[in-house]
């Protein structure tokens, strides 16, 4: 073991993972660009025949933001903050580094398998769960070796207490493994039909609303552990590291973590309401959602209060300009959700372009903001360099904050106008308008959408251009900053 005082931290895990982001981060946002530009012109799904087309590139686009580049994300960050705040280096176990190189490459095999089998339109057809069962099990190895490292490097830490953003990585393991194993239980239907079908397909252990109950208390919760509870253990870190201030209370931390923990594993539910699973389920979804609000707010205003008197760094510092507007972004979509959840507002809102609205919202304005930030604060700190360009970031920021605000205020309005017309009835209680009006209708917001869509993937590729170009040509540092995030002009 070394010194305390010779302890030199090893990222290069902690570097694969960061290069994972920004790849899955660009094929992510660039298979969304093109979705919602072929919902708006829907010729562009006929470019490349059914590869092409949107029903086998929306999940590949889904999974890939969330498996990819989230998870990427997620465990780049793990791989730096883990060591640093339990004052551990992974050099210092042979075995945990063999551990964190294998999660790497099988879980980018994995990932590459993943992508390929869903352009190939081999698909479960479950919302965040459509990798078929042999890609599963693969899934669950990637999963414990995760939890080996995450796990040993608590075995082997020199910090007695365990810093708040570990106990939200732990809880991310924790909830997806249950998660995942439980939704995922399926039949291989080769194996118990005489050799009939492909050896790929499965079907769900479950049935009817069954699946359905399990399906979204498995989606709900995926937002849960991966969008929310990782993404907290992120900013939980990198806002003080960057700032330079102690987290406003440590005790509301806790408390939001505990009250998320009971709270959010309640409120899959309510993506069932008007459906036909038992009414005190649908209640149930709706009561805690809007309770969900508590400790969602506790964590955003946490983050917020850490700043108090400190916010001229939001004009000097565009990392704390990023973090503070992910906090925010991430109050207006936990607000969002449990509006939603209330059932006469779902009447409305249900299938309707509000949802993904609500979705990105969260996705693009607090999770993407949120990884990006911490990826610039990591950059000089594992490079040894300074961040390429200031400006950039500057430029980045903006067109990106006019992306999301275009994005979400033209599915909110096509959402509701979506909900409205499908419910109009005349004096007869006739339906008024037809299912083809309201798409007719909705055409100039899709081409809004598809717009922010091309803004923001341009903000992510200047988001790429700036960290590669950090790794590789900017100015070298000689010793390690201490708080505020060294910058070239």
């Amino acid at each position: 073991m070394q010194s305390n005082a010779a302890l030199e931290y090893d990222y290069s895990v902690a570097k694969l993972f960061t290069y994972t982001t920004i790849l899955f981060g660009i094929i992510g946002m660039l298979v969304g660009t093109l979705i919602a530009a072929q919902l708006a012109f829907p010729q562009l799904n006929y470019l490349i025949g059914e590869y092409g087309t949107f029903s086998r590139l929306r999940p590949l686009h889904t999974d890939v933001v969330v498996y990819g580049f989230m998870l990427s994300g997620i465990w780049a960050t793990f791989y730096y903050v883990g060591q640093r705040v339990l004052k551990v280096s992974m050099a210092e176990s042979k075995f945990l580094m063999f551990m964190g190189k294998f999660h790497f490459y099988l879980y980018f095999v994995g990932a590459l398998i993943a992508v390929v089998t869903l352009l190939l339109g081999i698909t479960t057809s479950k919302e965040y769960a459509e990798f078929e069962w042999p890609i599963d099990l693969v899934v669950v190895v990637i999963w414990v070796s995760w939890g080996i490292s995450l796990f040993g490097l608590i075995g082997i830490r020199r910090e007695k207490s365990l810093y708040i953003s570990m106990w939200y990585y732990i809880a991310a393991f924790l909830g997806v493994a249950m998660l995942y194993l439980f939704n995922n239980m399926e039949v291989p239907t080769y194996f118990v039909s005489g050799g009939i079908g492909s050896i790929m397909h499965s079907v769900s252990m479950y049935a009817g609303t069954n699946d359905a109950l399990v399906q979204w208390w498995f989606g709900h919760n995926a937002v849960g552990f991966v969008f929310t509870v990782a993404i907290i253990a992120m900013i939980y870190y990198f806002l003080p590291k960057e700032s330079g201030q102690a987290v406003y209370s440590y005790k509301l931390s806790l408390l939001s973590f505990w009250g998320l923990m009971f709270v959010y594993l309640w409120a899959g539910g309510h993506h069932l309401i008007w459906s036909t699973v038992p009414d005190w389920m649908q209640t149930m979804g709706s009561v805690f959602s809007v309770v969900l609000i508590l400790p969602s707010w506790g964590s955003a205003i946490n983050m917020l209060l850490t700043m108090k008197g400190e916010w001229n760094q939001l004009t000097e510092n565009p990392l704390i300009k990023l973090m503070v507007l992910a906090s925010t972004f991430y109050m207006l979509s936990t607000i969002e959700g449990p509006i939603q959840s209330i059932k006469s507002v779902n009447a409305i809102a249900h299938f309707t372009d509000w949802i993904p609205g609500h979705v990105h919202d969260g996705v693009l304005g607090w999770v993407v903001f949120m990884i990006m930030a911490a990826l610039f604060h990591m950059a000089p700190r594992m490079f040894k360099r300074e961040i390429y360009s200031k400006k950039l970031i500057e430029i980045q920021f903006w067109i990106q904050t006019t992306a999301i605000v275009l994005y979400f205020t033209s599915m909110w309005i096509a959402g509701i106008t979506q909900g409205m017309m499908w419910r109009a009835v005349d004096e007869y209680g006739n339906l008024m308008y037809s299912f083809i009006d309201t798409v007719a209708i909705l055409h100039p917001y899709y081409v809004i959408r598809a717009v922010s869509g091309v803004l923001y993937l341009a903000g992510f590729l200047l988001f790429a251009y700036n960290m590669v170009k950090t790794m590789t040509s900017s100015k070298a540092i000689s010793e390690e900053p201490t708080n505020k995030t060294p910058m070239a002009a």
